[in-house]
């Protein structure tokens, strides 16, 4: 894997505007450990490696447990690994990454409204959309992995 492009530095006035966003999602009103979540289920539904492996090691980092770490692609069944709140919100990740197959039903929007707030469900979203935009610029460009550019 090889970068095709770096269009951070060819477009710099994009990327920034990016950076704007993300800088407003990490000081919202979520958790960024809550956020750093969503970023890795909706990079792992989009299969972006290099957000991948990024989320992974900056919850790592923030000290989330390995056994809940490999555990966030079938959240569902991991009962009680989840908190309420982690669930809910990677419900929605998932439904509203989804969207042109889910169309993001009214049982969705409820079940995620029940447990945040209008603002917290905004910057919930706003971090889900953004995370979408990155991983397409990330699989497009084929932005190479702290992992591989190791070894």
């Amino acid at each position: 894997m090889s970068n095709r492009i770096d269009y951070a530095k060819v477009s710099p006035e994009g990327y920034k505007a990016f950076g704007g966003v993300y800088v407003t999602v990490q000081h919202g009103s979520l958790p960024k450990d809550l956020i750093n979540l969503v970023y890795l289920r909706v990079s792992q539904i989009n299969g972006c490696a290099f957000c991948i492996d990024m989320h992974s090691r900056d919850l790592l980092k923030s000290g989330l447990a390995v056994d809940k770490l490999v555990l966030v692609p079938v959240w569902h069944d991991a009962g009680n690994v989840f908190t309420p709140r982690e669930r809910a919100a990677l419900a929605w990740a998932e439904t509203v990454t989804k969207v042109a197959e889910t169309g993001v039903p009214d049982a969705d929007y409820q079940a995620a409204a029940a447990e945040f707030d209008e603002k917290e469900l905004a910057d919930l979203t706003y971090a889900i959309g953004l995370m979408n935009a990155f991983n397409r610029f990330g699989i497009a460009f084929r932005s190479t992995p702290a992992a591989v550019a190791k070894g």
